[in-house]
């Protein structure tokens, strides 16, 4: 085994990091491997009709040797670039060594992990999960429990407030949050204990704080929204934030897991404006997109209200993810990321402002912070164009990206990618808006039926128009 994992780390590892030339050993074909997940795996995506075979870097290459560059970074979970040489070395030394031990005993690996992110970030404390979900509950049931011990809320009673058009994953208290149709219906009841507020709202977030305040135990927000659309708050919304839960006793709670690690040109997306969450979760770039890492900051007196038994995970801290979660942070810091995030950042938005000037009717807004952008659409000057159908169209010119809510184009690649790459990108949209929008608005438009808002179930709110 041990021989093994070193030759598959030469083979991927060997040399600087060169990602130009396309890997050996090609699979079955595309539609051969599309077909098989369609028939054998549950349908709870809808993908873009590619097929990773093996990466580098920016850069995707499919079963039959075709070169994509990445735009989406798997929803920012490879920060660092695909299979960014140092976090391998990292994962197959450790493989070799230990893998598992359950927190049933102690491990070498985790208590470094423990420290690095102590130094790094500032908070006396780490819980350690898997995904960003976990991490999510891990949070929640965090602050039920301080809110219970700490600020005496009557039991039961304990109030989680977050944001409407929030997306925090995918668990039934995940989705008791959720203003998403599709993440609610058919799987009630949802669980109580939820109040909403409109995102970058300070007035509206401290009416129901002074309205609820004895039983709210904490505010959860993304500090950028991502699923929403890349939506950016006001400026100073993150300092009134943290003025509101101090005024009133209530945890602050930042799920960093997409808008973290360098994504926003910063190490955290809080430290815009230098505001100190009470708890931060972080998980996705954690793991190098090697791994799933999460984990949950926050000071003693807040962490040490959960003890032992009360909350867990076997795979929690396990020591190969606490190798690779170190090594991930390495990158993060000696490639200087975040500096790199912000300026390509700006430079992807100039690019992209151009296109919106040229192409006004079909481009509705260009936002982002970082490398972590949005174009949104104007769905009624591209009707019967989607979003997604755009999407297409850029796979077919050698870009991939991902739409959300039907009308926006996240646009988040590597935060290792090239000003080369990042032009190559903008240019596939640009040939997109000019050449395939205008073929595809005649092609479709005999077979287009009418289309219906988005109202959300909770609130009664068109979420096309928020």
């Amino acid at each position: 085994m041990a021989l093994a994992t070193r030759r598959f780390f030469n083979t991927i590892c060997r040399g600087t990091r060169s990602f130009g030339a396309l890997p050996e050993g090609i699979p079955s074909s595309s539609q051969h491997l599309i077909n098989l997940e369609y028939e054998y795996s549950a349908h709870n995506y809808h993908p873009i009709p590619v097929v990773f075979s093996q990466a580098r870097g920016s850069t995707i290459w499919d079963p039959e040797g075709k070169k994509y560059l990445d735009f989406l970074s798997a929803y920012s979970a490879v920060n660092q670039g695909h299979c960014h040489p140092k976090v391998l070395k990292a994962l197959v030394e450790q493989a070799e060594r230990l893998t598992l031990s359950s927190r049933a005993f102690y491990n070498d690996r985790f208590p470094i992990f423990a420290e690095r992110l102590k130094n790094m970030f500032g908070y006396d404390m780490v819980l350690p999960m898997n995904t960003g979900a976990e991490g999510v509950e891990t949070a929640l049931k965090l602050a039920r429990k301080w809110g219970y011990e700490k600020k005496k809320i009557p039991k039961d009673q304990a109030i989680i407030v977050s944001c409407c058009g929030c997306f925090h994953g995918r668990t039934l208290a995940v989705i008791s949050m959720s203003c998403d149709n599709e993440a609610t219906r058919g799987f009630g009841p949802l669980l109580p204990g939820h109040l909403k507020v409109d995102f970058g709202d300070e007035v509206a977030l401290e009416k129901i704080f002074e309205e609820n305040g004895d039983r709210i135990a904490g505010f959860l927000f993304e500090p950028i929204q991502g699923e929403a659309g890349v939506i950016i708050p006001p400026d100073g919304y993150l300092k009134a934030v943290r003025e509101l839960c101090s005024k009133f006793n209530i945890l602050m709670i930042a799920d960093e897991i997409q808008s973290g690690l360098a994504r926003s040109g910063r190490m955290l997306a809080c430290d815009w404006e230098e505001v100190r969450p009470d708890v931060v979760i972080l998980g996705k770039a954690l793991g190098g997109g090697v791994m799933p890492v999460s984990a949950v900051l926050a000071d003693k007196d807040v962490m040490l209200s959960i003890q032992p038994g009360e909350h867990g995970s076997t795979f929690g801290g396990n020591p190969l993810a606490s190798a690779v979660a170190v090594a991930s942070l390495d990158v993060i810091t000696e490639e200087g990321l975040s500096e790199r995030s912000d300026q390509m950042g700006q430079e992807l938005r100039n690019q992209l402002m151009k296109i919106h000037q040229l192409f006004p009717n079909f481009i509705k807004e260009v936002r982002g912070k970082g490398l972590f952008n949005a174009v949104e659409l104007n769905s009624k000057a591209l009707f019967p164009v989607s979003a997604y159908d755009i999407c297409l169209k850029l796979k077919e010119r050698g870009v991939l990206a991902k739409p959300t809510h039907d009308t926006i184009i996240r646009l988040t690649p590597p935060l290792s990618i090239s000003l080369d790459e990042l032009q190559e990108g903008s240019n596939a949209l640009h040939d997109v808006m000019e050449f395939d929008v205008p073929k595809m608005q005649k092609a479709k438009h005999e077979r287009v039926s009418q289309t219906t808002s988005n109202i959300c179930d909770r609130c009664g709110r068109n979420m096309d128009d928020s």
